[in-house]
């Protein structure tokens, strides 16, 4: 990693302790990152503070859950996914001692008989790939929030100029940056915005 230049000893003083804003190690921030995090969030009509670039949109979605969920919980979720995202979800968070429970989104109310003491989020595509079912944001996120929880929604292939998924409830937007929002393949990333209402 690299360190930024410091103005003084109090100036880096003042950035470790989180007094003042501003750039410490390029591992933790950066400022490209954080114009591409700021202007991404602002898109999807979050805070532009409010996101989280990653190494892809696979680590945004993991991100999200593990960061809700922990051994013996559960997470509900909507069975028509991306590839990726199903063998982490069927293969990976098993091992972690995390379920995840598919349930068929074209009927929302699905996702709250699914749900039970331990389930600690509903997750979808708002356009899953490659199935395109589009899934009822409004529905499922009201049910979610009915039980306490938050709706995360996968919106890469919608992106924020077809969808913007907090205007319909949810709550955690994820995406990979590799397909729409590149649009070109020629850099592998993913982004995580949160609504910062749950």
């Amino acid at each position: 990693t690299t360190p930024f230049v410091f103005k003084n000893t109090e100036h880096a003083a003042n950035l470790f302790k989180l007094k003042e804003l501003g750039n410490i190690y390029s591992r933790l921030m950066n400022p490209t990152c954080n114009v591409l995090e700021s202007r991404y969030a602002q898109l999807e009509g979050g805070h532009p503070l409010s996101a989280l670039t990653v190494a892809s949109g696979t680590t945004a979605i993991f991100y999200s859950i593990i960061n809700l969920a922990e051994k013996g919980d559960n997470i509900v979720s909507a069975r028509a996914l991306y590839g990726g995202t199903y063998t982490m979800f069927n293969d990976i968070l098993i091992k972690m001692g995390i379920e995840v429970k598919f349930v068929d989104a074209e009927d929302p109310q699905n996702f709250a008989d699914a749900a039970d003491e331990k389930t600690r989020a509903f997750f979808c595509e708002s356009c899953s790939n490659p199935a395109l079912e589009i899934c009822d944001l409004e529905a499922i996120s009201a049910l979610a929030h009915e039980k306490g929880l938050p709706l995360i929604c996968d919106s890469t292939f919608s992106t924020p100029y077809l969808c913007k998924p907090f205007e319909f409830g949810a709550d955690i937007v994820v995406s990979s940056l590799t397909k729409w929002v590149g649009g070109h393949g020629a850099g592998l990333g993913g982004i995580i915005v949160d609504k910062a209402g749950f």
